[in-house]
């Protein structure tokens, strides 16, 4: 009979020992994975994307390569060169819309696949880390057929992701898939269907990747927040609420993209120099994923990254405050171990020269990869023609280093003589500067200053004189005002009616218009356009109604103009130039003495204030619109309907002076994602099993005694 009941209790434990290993221990098995997610992550630190090429698309003919938008095809020496500028990753994004044959199949066109393969492996054998995706399809078809066509839109987007899987199956984990591209979509029901739907997707892409064959059961994915936007918390949560509901797979990564505040990323609302607001909207942003995402061992890759004014020119963000901006966002990117990527659509660097655009802005990116380069308040001197020179200076943003020189070509200039430096503040003395002009007008010498380390800053000098303006009569379509620069640069724009102040044109919240948008400098021919004219400014003025025009410049001088529209016609008159203006109300945001976080003073190039101490808790609200794509090429009905990742509301920063240097974000191989329902469950089983077990040990215990 004791033999009989050890047998049983034997048998009991054997089962336990058996069920517990594929309860207890199934996430500990996977918590060992082929290679680390973290690791993988910084190791695409930095990224650059491939842009406006295989997503470029024509609606009207079918283009089988990649220069539908005017970009030159893809060679090996491109990729090759690409790596050889310090980048480790390269995103390829892919619009397949008209390269899909018809339903159900919705084949992927194998020429077009073919040439997709090619730069894919071209990649691969450079060493970078790749990543596809479904790119423009998600405001070509996706958005709108999710809510007005689901069955169909769906089956496309599952069929495309069967094909890639299968096509791409056996190719290393060095390549990575991202289900889609800036998610959205177009039906009534708001933010919260459009994340139904987009779970919906990233379920369906998931499913079909990890149950393909090869190392598709490895390979990293990249999952994105509705719209890649993370300004809102609510966004980011669902992500990490979608990715945390896959305990057992720790190859997820998550993506957002990032384009600024959105006014200073335009040139909009007065919004001309990086200033606090737009540094603490860097800060607020970025510590919102590293503290859901990062802490928690789940990488953040920012799949897009620059500043939306480039699509009309990369001279929209002054040059200055543009090499402050990607300082600054490069160096906190890196910081809290965010995975940056550059987009580039062919307007930094070259794809026939195979050179950059703007070396300057390079240098700097590059810089930023390593730490902190200098700054300063601005990147200028503008000397008035006829005027007295005197001393200048310049505040410093060191950022930690040290001063070494200033320089004029390649001579060392002699402090003491040519300038004087005590602390931060850097004067240049008006001996130096009588001799760096001559009797013309514009550009006349780049005076460079060193640092220990990071990138050189310059000091442009212009020789200037007040611009004028002339009157002129067009079209809508094609009127322009003819202005003589005299070597000036202008910064902004503003239009009001004169009859009661109130902001004109679009953007009718502000009275300071969109630079490169609504107006435009042609300092060649000496004119102030207004880009399709009849489609933005004209479009939405009123008819018989004058609007005067006030004309910035960086050099402190402004004049005014009034244009007046009846029909199709346009009449523009000059007014009176005023005197250099002290632009305490073009930013409200800014303090009382017009300086700003990174040192930025207001028009008035005498400035010896001293620099400005970080954070002075100033928050604004500025309304916005939809901003326009970051695609060139494609319609302007496009633009329209496509979202970035700044939302249509009300943009309030938030002050963050976190600056500390961010914990070590390496994840450790074989830590687990956190905790979640599915593991309390395995628990619980596993206590139920433990319980059941000692009540039958503890009732043949009892039974014996009983019996004895």
């Amino acid at each position: 009979m004791w033999k009989t009941r050890k047998w049983m209790v034997l048998s009991l434990i054997l089962l336990v020992g058996f069920v517990m290993p594929t309860i207890g221990f199934a996430e500990d098995n996977k918590s060992t994975p082929d290679y680390d997610i973290m690791q993988y992550a910084n190791e695409m630190q930095p990224g650059w994307n491939l842009g406006n090429t295989f997503d470029g698309f024509d609606t009207g003919k079918v283009v089988l390569d990649e220069t539908a938008w005017g970009n030159p095809r893809v060679t090996k020496e491109l990729i090759t060169e690409i790596k050889d500028q310090g980048f480790n990753s390269i995103r390829i994004p892919i619009t397949f819309d008209t390269r899909l044959g018809q339903a159900p199949e919705y084949t992927i066109n194998s020429e077009f696949l073919s040439r997709v393969d090619q730069v894919i492996k071209w990649s691969l054998d450079a060493n970078l880390k790749v990543m596809i995706n479904i790119h423009h399809d998600s405001w070509s078809w996706v958005a709108e057929g999710m809510p007005s066509d689901h069955e169909n839109t769906g089956a496309k987007f599952n069929a495309i992701w069967t094909q890639l899987a299968e096509h791409y199956k056996d190719y290393s984990t060095n390549l990575m898939f991202e289900s889609l591209n800036e998610p959205q979509f177009w039906g009534s029901g708001g933010d919260v269907e459009s994340q139904k739907f987009l779970n919906e997707l990233n379920d369906s892409f998931y499913q079909i990747v990890r149950g393909s064959e090869g190392l598709n059961d490895i390979r990293p994915l990249v999952i994105p927040t509705l719209h890649t936007n993370f300004e809102e918390q609510r966004h980011v949560d669902n992500l990490y609420e979608w990715i945390t509901q896959k305990t057992n797979d720790p190859y997820i990564i998550s993506t957002v993209h990032y384009y600024s505040f959105w006014p200073f990323s335009v040139n909009l609302d007065g919004y001309t120099t990086f200033e606090e607001t737009s540094m603490n909207h860097i800060s607020e942003n970025f510590d919102r994923v590293y503290n859901k995402f990062v802490k928690n061992d789940i990488p953040v890759v920012i799949g897009e990254y620059g500043l939306l004014g480039f699509d009309e020119n990369t001279d929209t963000i002054q040059q200055g405050e543009k090499l402050k901006f990607f300082e600054y966002m490069i160096n906190y990117a890196e910081e809290k171990g965010l995975i940056h990527m550059l987009w580039d659509n062919g307007q930094h660097f070259n794809r026939s020269t195979l050179e950059w655009n703007d070396p300057q802005l390079y240098n700097m990116m590059a810089a930023s990869w390593e730490g902190r380069s200098s700054t300063a308040d601005t990147d200028f001197v503008f000397l008035k023609k006829g005027e007295e020179i005197t001393d200048v200076t310049r505040i410093l943003n060191l950022n930690g280093n040290e001063f070494v020189s200033l320089k004029l070509g390649e001579k060392n200039l002699v402090e003491g003589e040519d300038y004087v430096l005590v602390g931060n503040h850097l004067t240049l003395k008006a001996s130096l500067l009588s001799q760096l002009i001559s009797t013309e007008l514009g550009e006349m010498s780049v005076l460079t200053a060193t640092f220990t380390t990071g990138a050189d800053w310059t000091f442009t000098v212009y020789h200037y004189d007040s611009p004028v303006l002339s009157d002129s009569q067009g079209t809508i379509s094609d009127f322009t005002i003819p202005l003589q620069y005299n070597g000036n640069l202008l910064k902004t724009m503003e239009a009001a009616y004169t009859d009661d102040g109130s902001p004109a044109g679009p953007q009718n919240w502000t009275a300071f218009k969109q630079f490169g948008y609504v107006f435009a400098p042609n300092y060649e021919d000496n004119l102030l356009t207004f880009p399709y004219g009849n489609d933005r400014f004209f479009k939405e003025i009123n008819d018989q109604r004058e609007v005067e025009l006030t004309f910035h410049f960086w050099s402190g001088e402004t004049v005014k103009y009034t244009v007046t529209k009846d029909g199709e016609q346009v009449v523009g008159k000059t007014i009176k130039s005023t005197l250099p203006e002290d632009d305490e109300s073009e930013n409200p945001e800014e303090n009382d003495d017009n300086e700003n976080e990174s040192g930025t003073p207001g028009e008035n190039d005498d400035n010896d204030s001293e620099a400005p101490e970080e954070n002075n808790n100033d928050e604004s609200e500025t309304p916005k619109e939809d901003n326009p794509g970051k695609d060139e090429g494609k319609t302007d009905a496009g633009d329209e309907n496509k979202e970035t990742n700044e939302e249509e509301n009300h943009v309030t920063p938030v002050n963050n002076n976190n600056k500390n240097n961010s914990e070590n974000t390496l994840g450790k191989a074989g830590e687990k994602l956190p905790e979640t329902a599915t593991g309390n469950y395995n628990l619980f089983i596993t206590g139920i099993i433990i319980l059941l077990v000692g009540g039958c040990i503890a009732f043949f215990v009892r039974k014996q005694k009983v019996q004895i």
